[in-house]
């Protein structure tokens, strides 16, 4: 009769050789596209006060979309309510510049703590919905909220918003436009590591288990409930900083700033980047921007020219762009890699 063994040591200690090596090629591939993107970016944009606009925008969408990675990617839980976070931290920073003799730092600091106590109390009041019926009650709830900055209490603004919010300051010292985006970029990267460490934690990796198979991870002791309600608080507050940022950069803030097109688009930003890293969602949202706002000779919908852009890289690349090149390095290299598909799992 024929017994079970455990493998051979050498055979364990093969596939961990073999698990560290792919992860280091990940790693140098993230890496590498990060350095490669933010010097082009800072080349491309030059002194140009336009092209610097974009890339604060390209930098605001980048952290709505890393905002969402956590809930929609990490945990499976597609909420459309991130143009109100974003416009709670918009918000947050206006009215503390504008209404209060406050540091207009502390926007950030209230905004993202208001952010994440409005998702708390939408993800409890949710926490029996899923799929169609959270994306449909969470997009009410972002309708909703945009009416309210127009229709509500007047310290708002109503649909002329709020304007005159002060100018950046470090320590008695305001950058020139040029240092603010180089800030915004370093922002950005800061935050996507932070997402990325997060993402490969246990608490990440559990949060991910529980999507995959939530009888399992009820099995071993882990609410799944407790996890997304979390994910989704963490989310939030990153989402607000990028209306935090938006603010900052034109000094004013409108309800018509943060719509619902922001959610939609937000929503392909990792496709586009790819879903394996949280790298894919600040990467997607610059081809966002490059595509829907700046693409040279092409005089038509950006809109539609992103729709195909998604629809080739899901049949090109289905691990969006960061898999594609990671698999290329890996076949460069004569490491193999894995499949696209499969590495589109986060």
């Amino acid at each position: 009769m024929s017994t079970l063994t455990s493998p051979p040591p050498e055979t364990a200690a093969s596939a961990r050789s073999t698990r560290t090596r792919r992860s280091l090629t990940n790693i140098a591939v993230e890496a590498g596209i990060t350095l490669v993107v933010v010097t082009a970016v800072l080349l491309w944009m030059g002194p140009s006060l336009y092209r610097q606009d974009l890339v604060f925008l390209a930098a605001t969408y980048s952290l709505i979309a890393l905002g969402m990675y956590i809930p929609f990617v990490m945990a499976g839980s597609l909420s459309m309510a991130y143009s109100a976070y974003a416009a709670i931290g918009a918000y947050g920073v206006a009215l503390i510049s504008v209404k209060t003799g406050l540091s207009m730092w502390w926007g950030w600091i209230i905004g993202s703590l208001v952010a994440a106590v409005v998702a708390v109390i939408l993800a409890l009041a949710t926490q029996k919905l899923s799929g169609f019926y959270l994306a449909a009650v969470t997009l009410l709830f972002g309708i909703a909220f945009e009416h309210w900055l127009i229709d509500g209490p007047s310290f708002t603004g109503g649909s002329a918003g709020i304007s005159g919010v002060e100018a950046v300051s470090l320590f008695g010292w305001q950058p020139p436009r040029y240092a603010l985006v180089v800030l915004a970029i370093l922002f950005v990267c800061l935050i996507a590591v932070i997402v990325d460490r997060l993402r490969k934690s246990v608490w990440g990796l559990t949060l991910r288990a529980a999507r995959d198979n939530k009888n399992a991870a009820r099995s071993s002791g882990v609410n799944p409930a407790h996890l997304t309600v979390i994910a989704l608080a963490i989310g939030a507050a990153i989402a607000s900083t990028g209306g935090s940022l938006f603010t900052v950069s034109v000094q004013a803030v409108t309800p018509e700033t943060f719509t619902l097109s922001i959610v939609f688009l937000a929503i392909f930003m990792p496709i586009i980047g790819g879903r394996n890293s949280a790298w894919g969602a600040p990467l997607g949202a610059l081809i966002v921007v490059i595509v829907t706002l700046n693409m040279p000779g092409y005089q038509g919908s950006g809109e539609l020219l992103l729709a195909i852009a998604v629809l080739l890289i899901l049949v090109v690349a289905p691990g969006g762009v960061i898999g594609w090149a990671g698999t290329a390095f890996a076949k460069v290299t004569g490491r193999g890699g894995s499949n696209q598909r499969g590495s589109d799992r986060s």
